[in-house]
């Protein structure tokens, strides 16, 4: 049986303002929704789940120590400096 251990990961304050600025400037609340990291015990195999931010039902993916918004899935990304014309093209 695989047993597998999940383990919280907290968001990064600094990030987790600079998201907020960006919502307040563009007149809408985030979610914020903590990551982790999945580990399959007796092995070396881990996965990181990245940060979820919810903003006007679109899910956001951010990693700590990052500048990179990835936008529903990791295919698609921009960058934090540009969130806030994104969420104002969302209307």
């Amino acid at each position: 049986m695989i047993n597998i251990i999940k383990q919280e990961i907290p968001f990064d304050e600094s990030l987790k303002k600079k998201l907020e600025f960006i919502c307040d400037f563009c007149n809408t609340t985030p979610t914020f929704i903590n990551g982790s990291i999945r580990k399959i015990a007796k092995s070396n195999l881990n996965f990181v789940e990245p940060h979820k931010v919810i903003i006007k039902n679109i899910i956001f993916l951010v990693f700590n120590y990052s500048n990179d918004i990835y936008i529903k899935n990791l295919n698609n990304k921009i960058q934090l400096s540009e969130l806030g014309n994104y969420i104002k093209s969302i209307n």
